[in-house]
């Protein structure tokens, strides 16, 4: 975890050659040592023209330097910001010199991990931070950043402070009891945890489908060779990324391409069409479509209207979700089957695709999800809900009295309270250097 004698520094802008780069600071030093590379007299907060110097005066770069002292900043520490040329060279000399005055490097998120630890958020607007940062979609931005203004806090507070209630009844009970005999409030607490389960199931249930906003999903396009595979992924990446022909096998390796379908991020997967086949080539084609289908998380199976009979022997897809789409609608547009009809050609039906992807992803066309939500947050839910449900009038009040407590210990666990330390540095090692 960070220490806070020291004081820390990274290159807060992207690597590479651009406009600007920023150096930032952060420590009890960080104040000291900017006005040792920019001159002294620096104002809180205010945007200052200055010549950027080494250690022994010469001269670096000019550029812009901000201090914001603490506790007010981002970690709640003094922070600096240098704001030089964005050439990688003059921020490593940069960097250097703030490294040769004292500094240390920071480790990945520890920018954000100082400013949790000093109370500037708590832990779940941290994980956003990294979820804003990484947002492939203006969604799951959009998302992320409600999650930064404490949305999860919110949400769970009256589940917090129900529990808080029930602690007190039911310890009150322990404490100022004058007999050993079947508790008094059991039957009332194990009614109200009862409901307060089936509420935190709720919560479950609609923050589920805001996962998929910052996680994404593969989806794998899966048939017998030339029943449009690669068309449809075309049409649905609206780019010519896969190459079409009439010929069978055309595509031999799998093929990628990124798109948003309403806001959520999905990876298409092209693969070689399933089939018996003597081509070596081929036949590695085909083996990496099936890895491919067994690593999706939904499978569009793609069948030819022209050809019903015909349909690709699908691997063991180990309880993938399998939506199966007829292509080429536009050669047979009076087909009466039932089933999602679509024409890579025309577009006709991609629309109906898409709502059904988003259905299989479990995002339904109403109720938008307010904030981001990640695998650990659900994770947590579910093992407060696991622990009221345990509740029974019959148990002992001191056996009822621990499961409350487990259930309030989880929900500290979701906002970064009390003694976390290996989740703590599970987190922010996913982080950037310097955020």
């Amino acid at each position: 975890m960070s220490g806070d004698a020291d004081t820390i520094v990274a290159l807060a802008t992207p690597a590479g050659v651009g406009g600007i780069g920023v150096i930032r600071l952060s420590g009890p030093r960080a104040l000291a040592l900017a006005e040792t590379i920019a001159g002294p007299g620096l104002r809180s907060r205010r945007a200052t023209h200055r010549r950027l110097c080494a250690a022994d005066g010469a001269l670096i770069d000019d550029g812009i330097v901000i201090a914001f002292p603490g506790p007010y900043s981002y970690t709640g520490e003094d922070v600096v910001e240098l704001q030089g040329h964005g050439s990688p060279v003059l921020l490593q000399v940069l960097l250097d010199t703030a490294l040769h005055l004292g500094a240390r490097m920071a480790r990945p998120g520890e920018f954000t991990e100082r400013a949790f630890l000093h109370g500037r958020m708590d832990l779940a607007q941290a994980e956003a931070v990294a979820d804003l940062i990484h947002a492939q979609t203006a969604t799951a931005a959009r998302l992320a950043r409600s999650s930064l203004d404490g949305a999860l806090a919110r949400e769970i507070e009256p589940v917090a402070r129900e529990i808080r209630e029930l602690r007190v009844l039911i310890e009150a009970e322990i404490d100022f009891g004058e007999t050993d005999l079947e508790s008094a409030v059991a039957p009332e607490v194990s009614q109200r945890a009862a409901a307060l389960a089936a509420s935190v199931d709720a919560l479950i249930a609609r923050l589920r489908p805001a996962r998929v906003y910052s996680t994404g999903m593969r989806l794998a396009l899966i048939g017998a060779p030339n029943v449009g595979k690669s068309s449809l992924m075309n049409r649905l990446a609206d780019a010519d990324v896969a190459i079409v022909t009439d010929r069978p096998g055309t595509t031999r390796d799998l093929l990628r391409a990124s798109i948003a379908i309403d806001g959520i991020p999905v990876e298409l997967i092209d693969t070689a069409g399933l089939h018996d086949s003597e081509d070596e080539v081929e036949r590695i084609g085909i083996e990496r479509a099936r890895g491919a289908a067994a690593g999706a998380d939904l499978i569009l199976e793609i069948r030819d209207l022209t050809r019903p009979q015909v349909r690709a022997p699908l691997p063991d897809l180990s309880g993938i979700p399998v939506l199966q789409v007829w292509n080429k609608q536009d050669l047979c547009p009076h087909d009466a089957r039932e089933g999602l009809k679509v024409s890579a050609v025309t577009g006709v039906g991609l629309d109906d695709l898409r709502v059904a992807i988003r259905a299989e992803a479990g995002v339904a066309d109403a109720g938008q999800p307010r904030f981001s939500v990640r695998a650990r947050h659900l994770e947590g839910l579910m093992a407060v809900g696991a622990c009221l449900r345990r509740i029974h009038a019959a148990h002992p009040a001191d056996l009822i009295a621990e499961d409350l407590r487990l259930a309030e210990r989880a929900l500290d666990g979701l906002l970064g309270r009390g003694d976390h330390e290996q989740l703590l540095g599970a987190i922010f090692a996913g982080f950037c250097i310097g955020k």
